[in-house]
């Protein structure tokens, strides 16, 4: 373990967040999980179909399939829909969400959480990031009960700054990493200091949340 490890800089300031949210929304109700990954939402959700693009070693993948296309899948057939940190990996997201849609009971349940201020991970499978009024259009047939940004701007700027750590090297030497990781520290430390933000360079509009890391959803398919 190296020392930004010991001093707790490595870990992922988003992921206890998103945990939290999907923790709100927890369920025993049939749960479609698309592009589960490394499948790590289980225990939130224990009646559940876990669907990727392709097999996982060690993961349980119940049904390999495209989430452009879930035609394997009946109408109206689950109550819950999990899909976190795929949409921005989608070529075609409208096709996805109408998918969604489509397999959703009526009353049923999306669960969405993607990325909007972020570096490119995944490549070259990353193609798009989301505005919070992106997200709304997008999700125009659904009825949205939450839509909460992950992170304040301040904050953004501290993943940007571990994410940095994570995915690059500085003047050629990994161990300078802990620059970046510290740098993220202390940028959450400060967070504050951001007391109002606008939609534009001429103050003309109040906006919460200029930038954040990403967008956590609860939409609901209209009875």
């Amino acid at each position: 373990m190296g020392l930004p490890d010991s001093l707790g800089l490595t870990r992922k300031i988003t992921r206890p967040r998103l945990e939290a949210f999907l923790r709100k929304y927890a369920s025993d109700a049939s749960t479609l999980d698309i592009g589960c990954g490394n499948a790590l939402y289980g225990e939130l959700f224990p009646n559940r179909i876990t669907l990727d693009i392709e097999v996982r070693p060690g993961v349980q993948v119940d049904i390999v399939a495209d989430a452009h296309d879930l035609s394997q899948l009946q109408d109206a057939s689950f109550d819950i829909i999990l899909c976190t940190e795929v949409l921005e990996h989608l070529h075609t997201p409208a096709k996805a969400i109408g998918e969604f849609y489509r397999v959703l009971k009526p009353g049923g349940l999306l669960l969405l959480t993607t990325r909007f201020i972020f570096p490119i991970h995944d490549a070259p499978g990353d193609y798009y990031r989301y505005t919070k009024y992106g997200l709304q259009h997008l999700l125009k047939e659904f009825s949205v009960d939450e839509l909460q940004a992950e992170t304040s701007t301040g904050e953004t700027l501290a993943v940007l700054y571990q994410r940095i750590g994570f995915q690059c090297d500085t003047l050629g030497f990994k161990p300078f990493k802990i620059f970046w990781f510290l740098k993220a520290k202390i940028m959450m430390l400060l967070s504050g200091i951001i007391t109002k933000e606008y939609g534009d360079i001429r103050h003309a509009r109040a906006e919460n949340d200029i930038l954040s890391s990403g967008y956590y959803i609860a939409a609901r398919k209209p009875r």
